[in-house]
């Protein structure tokens, strides 16, 4: 029982453990003179799938696999689906041309790449496929293209300012603090729910996977929703899909990359349909864009989104 309670509270402290880290690091960029185009880009971005990163740190030093590949799979499915279609019934949301031209065909990229080097082994001499080290190294390198990307935007767009980012600035202690809290808060609650999520799957029968794929990925994709969800009901539009096309990217490359650096990450056939729900995920944003008003997720996309979503966790249900 006592596991179950942790379970739950682990899912507080992660999301308000990233809340804090977000808010403490935000204030020093800002009193150095960093701009809140870099912060939002870097620092937010980074802070909204701090829980992925530690659920998936904890889970490859435990061996975890299917947990760490099911979080970071199912997080991007709910991202893209659930996210977005809750965000997008709250207000329409346009997309920014940087979103349309870059963002979100280097996320589909992303999802083929992990795709491409999950299976890569199909091709050679051995029978087990993984994520290995080798691959987890390829994916960083990426990572780092698309942090290069960053960059040159926050460069050339000097005078935008990331809504998302509009943190105060505190006294440098307050600062601190609110980082160490945030981070000791992080650390407790990954592994309150990693451990929860084992147990919850052995006790009722269900795999890591499933787990990963559903409670974990949901939970962990809080951050992506109470962030975008916030900027829809504010009216700060601009920013809600770019949050969730940006944390894609990050748990594809950034999360899935260290996660394969720590330990390789066995990788099973059937984890392919869930690649493929991610790739006409991605597929789906951006032929929503030219139906009904342009370059805009309506309230009509985002109905199809949960509908769509809803009928995939039935698919995950099934397939146990």
């Amino acid at each position: 029982m006592l596991l179950y309670i942790l379970f739950v509270v682990g899912f507080v402290f992660l999301i308000k453990g990233a809340d804090l880290l977000v808010s403490g690091s935000s204030s020093i960029a800002k009193r150095y003179g960093i701009s809140d185009m870099v912060v939002g880009l870097t620092i937010v971005s980074f802070g909204t799938s701090l829980p992925e990163l530690v659920i998936n740190i904890l889970s490859s030093i435990n061996g975890q696999s299917e947990l760490a590949i099911g979080n970071v799979f199912g997080s991007n499915v709910a991202n893209l689906l659930l996210i977005l279609g809750v965000t997008a019934l709250i207000c329409p949301l346009p997309i920014r041309r940087n979103t349309i031209l870059t963002e979100i065909p280097f996320s589909l990229i992303a999802t083929l790449l992990v795709g491409f080097l999950a299976n890569a082994t199909v091709f050679g001499q051995k029978t087990d496929l993984y994520i290995s080290r080798v691959d987890g190294g390829i994916l960083l390198f990426f990572f780092v293209l698309f942090m290069a990307y960053i960059y040159n935007i926050t460069k050339t767009n000097k005078d935008e300012v990331a809504d998302d980012a509009n943190h105060a600035i505190m006294p440098v202690q307050k600062s601190v603090l609110y980082i160490l809290l945030g981070a000791t808060g992080l650390f407790l609650g990954g592994k309150w729910v990693v451990d929860g999520a084992i147990y919850m799957g052995e006790s009722l029968g269900l795999s890591e996977s499933f787990i990963g794929l559903t409670v974990v990925a949901i939970g962990t994709s809080l951050p992506e929703l109470i962030t975008s969800a916030t900027a829809a009901y504010r009216r700060n539009i601009d920013i809600a899909v770019g949050n969730v096309v940006g944390s894609n990217i990050f748990n594809l490359l950034w999360i899935l990359g260290v996660s394969a650096v720590i330990r390789p990450l066995p990788f099973d056939l059937i984890n392919n349909s869930d690649i493929v729900m991610m790739i006409f995920a991605s597929t789906l944003l951006i032929l929503a864009m030219p139906i009904g008003r342009k370059n805009t997720i309506d309230r009509f996309n985002g109905t199809i989104f949960l509908l769509i979503y809803f009928a995939y966790i039935t698919y995950l249900i099934i397939r146990g």
